[in-house]
Protein backbone atom coordinates (compact mmCIF):
# COMPACT_ATOMS: atom_id res chain seq x y z
CA UNK A 1 0.00 0.00 0.00
CA UNK A 2 2.79 2.35 0.97
CA UNK A 3 4.63 1.58 -2.28
CA UNK A 4 1.50 2.35 -4.32
CA UNK A 5 1.14 5.67 -2.50
CA UNK A 6 4.78 6.62 -3.13
CA UNK A 7 4.45 5.59 -6.79
CA UNK A 8 1.32 7.70 -7.22
CA UNK A 9 2.95 10.67 -5.49
CA UNK A 10 6.00 10.42 -7.76
CA UNK A 11 3.74 10.31 -10.82
CA UNK A 12 1.93 13.45 -9.67
CA UNK A 13 5.23 15.27 -9.05
CA UNK A 14 6.55 14.29 -12.46
CA UNK A 15 3.35 15.55 -14.12
CA UNK A 16 3.61 18.83 -12.24
CA UNK A 17 7.25 19.25 -13.31
CA UNK A 18 6.37 18.57 -16.96
CA UNK A 19 3.49 21.06 -16.80
CA UNK A 20 5.78 23.64 -15.21
CA UNK A 21 8.44 23.16 -17.89
CA UNK A 22 5.85 23.43 -20.66
CA UNK A 23 4.48 26.62 -19.13
CA UNK A 24 7.97 28.11 -18.84
CA UNK A 25 8.69 27.13 -22.45
CA UNK A 26 5.43 28.71 -23.61
CA UNK A 27 6.18 31.88 -21.64
CA UNK A 28 9.66 32.08 -23.14
CA UNK A 29 8.26 31.50 -26.62
CA UNK A 30 5.68 34.25 -26.09
CA UNK A 31 8.39 36.58 -24.79
CA UNK A 32 10.58 35.85 -27.80
CA UNK A 33 7.66 36.45 -30.16
CA UNK A 34 6.83 39.74 -28.43
CA UNK A 35 10.48 40.79 -28.65
CA UNK A 36 10.53 40.07 -32.36
CA UNK A 37 7.24 41.88 -32.85
CA UNK A 38 8.36 44.92 -30.90
CA UNK A 39 11.86 45.12 -32.38
CA UNK A 40 12.31 48.35 -34.33
CA UNK A 41 12.92 47.82 -38.05
CA UNK A 42 14.92 50.42 -39.98
CA UNK A 43 15.55 50.35 -43.73
CA UNK A 44 18.80 51.96 -44.89
CA UNK A 45 18.98 52.79 -48.59
CA UNK A 46 22.40 54.04 -49.75
CA UNK A 47 23.31 55.46 -53.15
CA UNK A 48 25.32 52.35 -53.91
CA UNK A 49 26.69 49.22 -52.29
CA UNK A 50 30.01 48.48 -53.97
CA UNK A 51 32.46 51.13 -52.73
CA UNK A 52 34.46 51.24 -49.51
CA UNK A 53 32.63 54.39 -48.40
CA UNK A 54 29.28 52.59 -48.32
CA UNK A 55 30.79 49.57 -46.59
CA UNK A 56 32.00 51.93 -43.85
CA UNK A 57 28.53 53.48 -43.51
CA UNK A 58 27.04 49.98 -43.33
CA UNK A 59 29.53 48.94 -40.63
CA UNK A 60 28.70 51.97 -38.48
CA UNK A 61 25.00 51.25 -38.91
CA UNK A 62 25.53 47.61 -37.89
CA UNK A 63 27.35 48.67 -34.73
CA UNK A 64 24.52 51.02 -33.75
CA UNK A 65 21.91 48.35 -34.49
CA UNK A 66 23.66 45.87 -32.21
CA UNK A 67 24.05 48.36 -29.38
CA UNK A 68 20.47 49.63 -29.64
CA UNK A 69 18.82 46.26 -30.26
CA UNK A 70 17.17 47.23 -33.54
CA UNK A 71 16.89 45.42 -36.85
CA UNK A 72 18.37 47.10 -39.93
CA UNK A 73 17.91 46.25 -43.61
CA UNK A 74 20.66 47.48 -45.95
CA UNK A 75 19.63 47.61 -49.59
CA UNK A 76 20.55 49.91 -52.46
CA UNK A 77 21.55 50.07 -56.15
CA UNK A 78 24.81 48.60 -57.39
CA UNK A 79 25.51 51.70 -59.50
CA UNK A 80 25.12 55.23 -58.20
CA UNK A 81 22.97 56.43 -61.09
CA UNK A 82 20.12 53.92 -60.85
CA UNK A 83 17.37 56.18 -59.56
CA UNK A 84 14.59 53.75 -60.46
CA UNK A 85 16.07 50.97 -58.34
CA UNK A 86 16.37 53.33 -55.40
CA UNK A 87 12.79 54.57 -55.82
CA UNK A 88 11.50 50.99 -56.08
CA UNK A 89 13.47 49.99 -52.98
CA UNK A 90 11.82 52.77 -50.97
CA UNK A 91 8.38 51.71 -52.20
CA UNK A 92 9.07 48.10 -51.18
CA UNK A 93 10.03 49.11 -47.66
CA UNK A 94 6.99 51.39 -47.37
CA UNK A 95 4.77 48.45 -48.36
CA UNK A 96 6.57 46.26 -45.85
CA UNK A 97 5.73 48.75 -43.12
CA UNK A 98 9.16 49.31 -41.60
CA UNK A 99 9.33 51.66 -38.62
CA UNK A 100 11.75 54.14 -40.23
CA UNK A 101 13.56 54.74 -43.50
CA UNK A 102 17.06 56.22 -43.89
CA UNK A 103 17.91 57.37 -47.41
CA UNK A 104 20.97 58.71 -49.22
CA UNK A 105 19.26 60.23 -52.29
CA UNK A 106 20.84 59.56 -55.66
CA UNK A 107 19.07 62.62 -56.97
CA UNK A 108 18.14 65.60 -54.82
CA UNK A 109 14.82 66.10 -56.63
CA UNK A 110 13.82 62.71 -58.05
CA UNK A 111 13.50 61.13 -54.59
CA UNK A 112 11.22 63.82 -53.10
CA UNK A 113 7.91 62.07 -54.00
CA UNK A 114 9.06 58.77 -52.44
CA UNK A 115 10.02 60.51 -49.20
CA UNK A 116 6.63 62.26 -49.11
CA UNK A 117 4.87 58.93 -49.57
CA UNK A 118 6.78 57.39 -46.67
CA UNK A 119 5.95 60.26 -44.34
CA UNK A 120 2.29 60.17 -45.39
CA UNK A 121 2.29 56.58 -44.07
CA UNK A 122 3.70 57.83 -40.75
CA UNK A 123 7.15 56.39 -41.47
CA UNK A 124 9.82 58.85 -40.30
CA UNK A 125 12.62 59.52 -42.79
CA UNK A 126 16.26 60.29 -42.04
CA UNK A 127 18.30 61.60 -44.96
CA UNK A 128 22.01 60.75 -44.83
CA UNK A 129 25.14 61.58 -46.83
CA UNK A 130 23.47 63.60 -49.60
CA UNK A 131 20.81 66.26 -49.24
CA UNK A 132 17.26 66.31 -50.57
CA UNK A 133 15.96 69.41 -52.36
CA UNK A 134 13.24 69.63 -49.74
CA UNK A 135 13.07 69.72 -45.97
CA UNK A 136 10.24 67.20 -45.90
CA UNK A 137 12.15 64.82 -43.62
CA UNK A 138 12.91 64.52 -39.92
CA UNK A 139 16.71 64.75 -39.83
CA UNK A 140 19.77 65.02 -42.08
CA UNK A 141 22.96 63.18 -41.06
CA UNK A 142 25.93 64.10 -43.23
CA UNK A 143 29.30 65.69 -43.79
CA UNK A 144 29.47 69.44 -44.29
CA UNK A 145 30.30 68.85 -47.95
CA UNK A 146 30.75 72.50 -48.81
CA UNK A 147 33.38 72.72 -46.07
CA UNK A 148 35.03 69.61 -47.51
CA UNK A 149 35.31 71.38 -50.85
CA UNK A 150 36.78 74.46 -49.19
CA UNK A 151 39.35 72.36 -47.31
CA UNK A 152 40.33 70.71 -50.59
CA UNK A 153 40.82 74.08 -52.31
CA UNK A 154 42.98 75.36 -49.45
CA UNK A 155 45.17 72.28 -49.58
CA UNK A 156 45.58 72.49 -53.37
CA UNK A 157 46.50 76.18 -53.16
CA UNK A 158 49.02 75.29 -50.45
CA UNK A 159 50.79 72.52 -52.39
CA UNK A 160 50.82 74.67 -55.54
CA UNK A 161 52.44 77.54 -53.69
CA UNK A 162 49.56 79.84 -54.58
CA UNK A 163 49.94 79.68 -58.35
CA UNK A 164 49.10 77.34 -61.20
CA UNK A 165 46.41 76.00 -63.52
CA UNK A 166 43.71 73.89 -61.90
CA UNK A 167 41.05 71.44 -63.05
CA UNK A 168 37.88 70.45 -61.20
CA UNK A 169 36.52 67.15 -62.51
CA UNK A 170 32.92 66.90 -61.34
CA UNK A 171 31.04 63.70 -60.49
CA UNK A 172 27.38 63.50 -61.55
CA UNK A 173 24.59 66.00 -62.11
CA UNK A 174 21.92 65.80 -59.41
CA UNK A 175 24.21 64.42 -56.69
CA UNK A 176 23.78 67.06 -53.96
CA UNK A 177 26.71 65.99 -51.78
CA UNK A 178 29.20 66.19 -54.65
CA UNK A 179 27.68 69.41 -55.98
CA UNK A 180 28.21 71.06 -52.60
CA UNK A 181 31.85 69.92 -52.53
CA UNK A 182 32.40 71.28 -56.03
CA UNK A 183 30.75 74.59 -55.13
CA UNK A 184 32.77 74.91 -51.92
CA UNK A 185 35.96 74.24 -53.88
CA UNK A 186 35.20 76.91 -56.49
CA UNK A 187 34.15 79.44 -53.82
CA UNK A 188 37.49 79.06 -52.06
CA UNK A 189 39.42 79.17 -55.32
CA UNK A 190 37.90 82.58 -56.10
CA UNK A 191 39.51 83.90 -52.92
CA UNK A 192 42.98 82.68 -53.94
CA UNK A 193 43.87 85.69 -56.08
CA UNK A 194 45.25 85.89 -59.60
CA UNK A 195 47.89 83.22 -59.05
CA UNK A 196 45.43 80.35 -59.47
CA UNK A 197 43.47 79.81 -62.70
CA UNK A 198 40.66 77.26 -62.92
CA UNK A 199 40.95 76.13 -66.52
CA UNK A 200 38.15 73.53 -66.49
CA UNK A 201 35.22 72.99 -64.14
CA UNK A 202 32.34 71.82 -66.35
CA UNK A 203 33.24 68.18 -67.08
CA UNK A 204 31.59 65.19 -65.36
CA UNK A 205 33.28 61.88 -64.65
CA UNK A 206 30.27 59.57 -64.33
CA UNK A 207 29.52 56.76 -61.89
CA UNK A 208 32.15 54.16 -62.77
CA UNK A 209 35.92 54.22 -62.41
CA UNK A 210 36.29 53.37 -66.10
CA UNK A 211 34.22 56.39 -67.15
CA UNK A 212 36.14 58.58 -64.68
CA UNK A 213 39.43 57.29 -66.12
CA UNK A 214 38.35 58.15 -69.67
CA UNK A 215 37.13 61.62 -68.66
CA UNK A 216 40.41 62.20 -66.82
CA UNK A 217 42.49 61.16 -69.82
CA UNK A 218 40.51 63.51 -72.04
CA UNK A 219 41.14 66.44 -69.68
CA UNK A 220 44.86 65.68 -69.33
CA UNK A 221 45.21 65.52 -73.12
CA UNK A 222 43.25 68.73 -73.56
CA UNK A 223 45.15 70.61 -70.84
CA UNK A 224 48.71 69.22 -70.81
CA UNK A 225 49.96 72.20 -68.78
CA UNK A 226 47.63 71.59 -65.80
CA UNK A 227 49.29 71.86 -62.38
CA UNK A 228 46.59 70.66 -60.00
CA UNK A 229 43.34 68.68 -59.93
CA UNK A 230 40.48 68.28 -57.47
CA UNK A 231 38.19 65.23 -57.57
CA UNK A 232 35.09 65.27 -55.31
CA UNK A 233 34.67 61.58 -54.48
CA UNK A 234 36.30 58.12 -54.47
CA UNK A 235 35.25 57.14 -58.00
CA UNK A 236 36.51 60.35 -59.62
CA UNK A 237 39.72 60.36 -57.58
CA UNK A 238 40.44 56.74 -58.54
CA UNK A 239 39.91 57.46 -62.22
CA UNK A 240 42.11 60.57 -62.19
CA UNK A 241 44.87 58.85 -60.20
CA UNK A 242 44.99 56.05 -62.74
CA UNK A 243 45.05 58.54 -65.63
CA UNK A 244 47.91 60.49 -64.06
CA UNK A 245 49.88 57.31 -63.45
CA UNK A 246 49.26 56.13 -67.02
CA UNK A 247 50.45 59.49 -68.39
CA UNK A 248 53.51 59.45 -66.11
CA UNK A 249 52.25 62.64 -64.44
CA UNK A 250 51.48 61.25 -60.98
CA UNK A 251 53.23 63.45 -58.44
CA UNK A 252 53.98 66.12 -61.03
CA UNK A 253 50.34 67.20 -61.18
CA UNK A 254 49.08 67.83 -57.65
CA UNK A 255 45.98 65.76 -56.90
CA UNK A 256 43.49 66.37 -54.11
CA UNK A 257 40.81 63.71 -53.67
CA UNK A 258 37.82 62.85 -51.52
CA UNK A 259 37.24 59.68 -49.44
CA UNK A 260 39.79 56.89 -49.00
CA UNK A 261 40.74 53.35 -49.94
CA UNK A 262 43.96 51.34 -49.78
CA UNK A 263 45.22 52.54 -53.17
CA UNK A 264 44.81 56.16 -52.03
CA UNK A 265 46.78 55.46 -48.86
CA UNK A 266 49.63 54.05 -50.98
CA UNK A 267 49.37 57.04 -53.33
CA UNK A 268 49.66 59.43 -50.37
CA UNK A 269 52.83 57.67 -49.24
CA UNK A 270 54.28 57.95 -52.77
CA UNK A 271 53.27 61.61 -53.20
CA UNK A 272 50.92 60.67 -56.06
CA UNK A 273 48.06 62.17 -54.05
CA UNK A 274 48.72 65.34 -52.04
CA UNK A 275 45.65 65.43 -49.83
CA UNK A 276 42.37 63.64 -49.25
CA UNK A 277 39.27 65.16 -47.69
CA UNK A 278 38.07 62.47 -45.32
CA UNK A 279 34.52 62.07 -44.17
CA UNK A 280 33.59 59.80 -41.28
CA UNK A 281 31.26 57.29 -42.96
CA UNK A 282 31.37 54.93 -39.97
CA UNK A 283 30.07 57.68 -37.70
CA UNK A 284 27.53 58.64 -40.36
CA UNK A 285 26.06 55.13 -40.39
CA UNK A 286 26.05 54.94 -36.60
CA UNK A 287 24.34 58.32 -36.14
CA UNK A 288 21.80 57.57 -38.87
CA UNK A 289 20.58 54.42 -37.09
CA UNK A 290 20.69 56.12 -33.70
CA UNK A 291 18.64 59.07 -35.01
CA UNK A 292 16.09 56.83 -36.73
CA UNK A 293 15.68 54.81 -33.52
CA UNK A 294 15.10 57.96 -31.49
CA UNK A 295 12.44 59.08 -33.95
CA UNK A 296 10.56 55.79 -33.72
CA UNK A 297 10.62 56.10 -29.93
CA UNK A 298 9.13 59.59 -30.17
CA UNK A 299 12.27 61.38 -29.02
CA UNK A 300 13.40 64.76 -30.33
CA UNK A 301 16.35 64.88 -32.76
CA UNK A 302 18.35 67.64 -34.40
CA UNK A 303 17.33 68.62 -37.91
CA UNK A 304 20.99 68.65 -39.03
CA UNK A 305 23.74 66.39 -37.67
CA UNK A 306 27.27 67.10 -38.93
CA UNK A 307 29.57 64.06 -38.91
CA UNK A 308 32.76 66.01 -39.68
CA UNK A 309 35.43 66.24 -42.39
CA UNK A 310 39.24 66.26 -42.14
CA UNK A 311 42.13 66.79 -44.57
CA UNK A 312 44.63 63.93 -44.48
CA UNK A 313 48.13 64.42 -45.88
CA UNK A 314 51.37 62.45 -45.96
CA UNK A 315 52.47 64.44 -42.92
CA UNK A 316 49.52 63.59 -40.65
CA UNK A 317 48.31 60.25 -42.04
CA UNK A 318 49.98 58.17 -39.30
CA UNK A 319 48.21 59.89 -36.42
CA UNK A 320 45.66 57.71 -34.56
CA UNK A 321 42.81 60.03 -35.55
CA UNK A 322 43.59 59.80 -39.27
CA UNK A 323 44.31 56.07 -39.16
CA UNK A 324 40.84 55.46 -37.75
CA UNK A 325 39.31 57.40 -40.65
CA UNK A 326 41.57 55.78 -43.24
CA UNK A 327 40.97 52.23 -42.00
CA UNK A 328 37.56 52.00 -40.26
CA UNK A 329 36.56 48.75 -38.51
CA UNK A 330 34.50 47.38 -41.39
CA UNK A 331 35.21 43.65 -41.08
CA UNK A 332 34.48 43.67 -37.36
CA UNK A 333 30.85 44.72 -37.92
CA UNK A 334 30.07 43.20 -41.33
CA UNK A 335 30.84 39.53 -40.64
Amino acid sequence: MRRKFIHALCSILICLMIMSCNKQSQNKEATDQNSETEQIEIALIPKGTTHIFWNSVHAGAAKAAKELGVQIYWQGPLKEDDRQVQIQTIQNFISRGVDAIALAPLDARALIPSVKTARSRNIPVVIFDSDLASEDYESFVATDNREGGRLSAKRLIEVLGGKGKVILLRYLEGSASNTHREEGFLEEMKKSGKGIEVISSNQFAGVTIEKAFQASQNLLNRFPDVNGVFCPNEIVTQGMLRALQTANKAGKVKLIGFDANESFITALEKDHIHGIALQDPFKMGYMTVKTATQLVKGEKVDKRIDTGVQMVTKENMQTPEMQLLLRPEIDKWLQ
